[in-house]
């Protein structure tokens, strides 16, 4: 049993850390390194199915994510019916159109000449999964009195991250979509008022001959200053 301790009226619970020799450290820090260095966002996915329990695992994990004051402000929403990605595929692909023909800039749309990317989104048909997150700017108790939730966007993003990473480690491909403007989202899978679209991610397997683009991530001299 967990040891528990009252603190001025609250109950916390004795934490024990994971504990590592200085090698060990070192080794696992490099292990999940080249792990996630491999991780990339891939649009050419497989209609092949994923399991239910898989993708339950997937959220659990990103739910261990930290929030401000532990609110957990986000909902997944997880979307493999066909009727429904259809939708939600000729409502992106409307606001991608308008996107790639009036609102980007022309520095935008050069800096997403290496990569490839159109307004045409068939991957939101074909993975077998697309988790939808939401943020909740509030929570509505029972009685419909509205509470506070605090750092919502830096909350939900630290959840999202743990999500990619879980995906990646589970041995699946994804991509962080963000048709802008996202409220089509909350309409088609009727999210209440508190909710707002924040990222939609397809899931699944990648194609047995898939290409992405030759990245060079920056250095670490280039993301990191030591003081």
């Amino acid at each position: 049993m967990t040891e528990t301790k009252i603190i001025n009226g609250y109950p916390f619970v004795r934490y024990t850390p994971h504990t590592y020799s200085t090698d060990q450290m070192l080794l696992r820090s490099q292990q999940l390194y080249a792990e996630l260095d491999a991780r990339r966002s891939v649009r050419h996915f497989s209609d092949k199915p994923v399991s239910r329990e898989i993708i339950d695992n997937i959220i659990r994990t990103a739910s261990t994510a930290p929030s401000g004051a532990h609110k957990q402000p986000w909902t997944f929403c997880v979307v493999s019916d066909p009727a429904i990605k259809k939708e939600i595929r000729l409502a992106a692909e409307k606001e991608e159109h308008e996107s790639y023909h009036g609102r980007m800039s022309d520095e935008w749309l050069q800096d997403l000449m290496p990569l490839q990317t159109d307004w045409e989104k068939p991957f939101l048909e074909t993975a077998p999964y697309l988790i939808v997150v939401f943020k909740k700017a509030y929570n509505v108790l029972p009685d419909g009195t509205k509470r506070n939730n605090y750092y919502v966007s830096e909350s939900v993003g630290l959840a999202c991250g743990m999500l990619l990473t879980a995906i990646h480690h589970a041995g699946l491909v994804a991509l962080t979509h963000t048709p802008s403007p996202m409220n089509f989202l909350s309409g088609i899978l009727n999210r209440p008022d508190n909710e707002r679209p924040f990222l939609l991610i397809p899931v699944g397997y990648a194609t047995d001959e898939t290409y992405v683009p030759r990245l060079i991530r920056k250095s670490l001299s280039d993301v990191a200053v030591y003081y």
